[in-house]
């Protein structure tokens, strides 16, 4: 049967084709396989065909240009003869320095420093270094002990850090500077 229907096979798929190409949106295309004058389809098969050569290669080209990495650094350095010593600020995360927290301190804020539970008992001790979780339960022992009036303001000072213990070195246009040079 395939021998009969060849004629008629071979003209089908150009019918689709024409089909496609009448309901397309992309410009050029239905003029290209509309019936009529060969020669206007020619040259709007050429005009595609350029446009299309034209969009792949500046796309090719573009490609190729981000492939290369391309930057552009601009650097204007204007040297000032006066400069003020400039604004600094250090944190440490921990706010506090366990060295410096007494057994009265960790009766009292134990818990808000998430060192101790409700129960004043040692939060998560399997956390902690052996050194440390001994200093931690030695102050931790709360038998036999008195709690004494709590200032959180004296906390503060007698267990933060200070700036000449964490300053290890500073200079600021070639000269040395220390802790004095900060304030507060």
């Amino acid at each position: 049967m395939r021998g009969g229907g060849e004629g008629a096979g071979g003209a089908e798929p150009r019918s689709r084709l024409r089909a496609f190409a009448s309901s397309s949106s992309l410009h050029g295309i239905s003029h290209i396989f509309a019936y009529g004058a060969a020669l206007r389809r020619a040259l709007w098969g050429a005009f595609f065909l350029g446009a299309l050569g034209l969009l792949l290669l500046v796309c090719a080209e573009r490609v190729a240009y981000f492939l290369t990495y391309p930057h552009v650094t601009k650097l204007d350095e204007v040297a000032a003869r006066n400069l003020t010593f400039p604004a600094i600020t250090i944190c440490n995360l921990n706010e506090f320095r366990f060295s410096k927290i007494t057994r009265n301190d960790m009766y009292h804020v134990g818990e808000l420093l998430a060192l101790l539970n409700e129960r004043y008992e040692i939060s998560n001790p399997q956390l902690a270094e052996p050194a440390v979780l001994a200093a931690l339960r030695d102050k931790a022992n709360f038998k036999n002990f008195k709690a004494k009036p709590f200032s959180m303001a004296e906390f503060y000072n007698r267990t933060g850090h200070d700036l000449a213990d964490m300053l290890l070195q500073c200079s600021f246009r070639g000269a040395g500077c220390s802790a004095r040079n900060f304030s507060v």
